[in-house]
């Protein structure tokens, strides 16, 4: 595994194209695909479905930061949830034998494209329209769901990042 060269992403500055309110956002997910390239380099795919300790798998969480970021997205634009998004949210963490880390990686940095792409069509004074959550209309904001896309993608990143060792070092 090569050794990482260089800053945090929070610490290089700017994402072009990003309004200056969601570069917290931004850093946080760039961070997470930069992390999930490193850290799953070598990862064997015949554990992507193991759960050690009865928690989730590595696959799970690939498939649920893709996922989050995909939903936070469709309900920052007040929009709600397609057929295709509740069976993928069905889908996620099933075993699925065919699917291979760097596929899941893959899925993540196309949907991370998009996401910055829908960033950087945003004006700070749209950030803090009132937003719905679900069946629900749980209440939320633009900014609130961005934030939230980026944060729990951070979170699940940490587990990943446990799970990922433990099944790494019981070879």
């Amino acid at each position: 595994m090569i050794e990482i060269q260089q800053p945090e992403v929070w610490l290089r500055g700017p994402i072009e194209n990003i309004p200056p309110y969601l570069q917290p956002a931004a850093h946080a997910l760039k961070q997470t695909q930069e992390d999930l390239d490193y850290w799953l380099t070598d990862f064997e795919d015949v554990y992507l479905w193991e759960k050690p300790a009865g928690r989730a798998s590595v696959g799970f969480h690939l498939q649920h930061i893709t996922g989050v970021l995909d939903r936070m997205i469709t309900y920052s634009k007040a929009q709600t949830l397609s057929k295709q998004q509740f069976d993928y949210l069905k889908q996620e963490g099933i075993k699925n034998y065919d699917t291979t880390t760097a596929q899941l990686i893959a899925t993540f940095h196309i949907k991370l494209d998009e996401a910055f792409l829908y960033f950087s069509t945003l004006k700070d004074v749209d950030l803090l329209q009132k937003r719905g959550v679900g069946r629900k209309e749980l209440p939320s904001t633009l900014l609130g769901l961005l934030f939230h896309a980026a944060e729990h993608s951070q979170r699940h990143l940490g587990q990943l990042l446990v799970t990922t060792s433990i099944l790494k070092t019981s070879k």
